[in-house]
């Protein structure tokens, strides 16, 4: 199989690996490169738990062919924090107890994560049509929505963190 080389940023951080034509981005942000943030889950676009952001777009890694990230910067939960501090999101995710068996929560968050840089003051159904690609089977969405909502309040400084 051909293999071609890209070039990509990847949470700020300049990329340069050679992929196999007709690799997922999901595989290539796995095994090429160290990031196992993005989960696999179905493997067919209907869960979210791999979702991405491509300049700051949410992408569902597992369909995205690496290719065409080219040029291109990918952001995942492995680079929302700076070092041992969260990211808002992060954090009211935790104080609100949105996560439990977490496989979903990197797709939530990056799903959030891309609303609110659009959108810094959602309302609760903008919430839930941000987050609607994304399943979860443990935690219900009540607490996903309370985090994200929490996190727009402390990330525009209505609420101290």
């Amino acid at each position: 199989m051909a293999r071609t080389p890209i070039e990509f940023r990847h949470n700020g951080r300049d990329q340069a690996i050679f992929v196999e034509e007709g690799s997922n981005l999901l595989d290539v942000l796995r095994r090429g490169v160290g990031d196992f943030a993005p989960k696999y889950g179905c493997g067919q676009g209907t869960c979210g738990c791999c979702t991405v952001l491509v300049d700051g777009e949410p992408h569902l890694s597992c369909l995205t062919l690496a290719e065409t990230v080219a040029g291109r910067s990918i952001e995942t939960t492995s680079g929302l924090g700076k070092g041992v501090e969260l990211h808002p999101l992060q954090q009211a995710f935790m104080d609100n107890f949105a996560a439990q068996c977490g496989y979903c929560t990197p797709g939530m968050l990056m799903a959030a994560k891309s609303l609110l840089d659009h959108n810094p003051s959602p309302s609760r159904q903008e919430v839930v049509e941000a987050i609607a690609g994304n399943i979860c089977r443990c935690t219900g969405y009540e607490p996903i929505i309370a985090a994200v909502l929490d996190a727009s309040s402390r990330m525009s400084g209505r609420r101290s963190a």
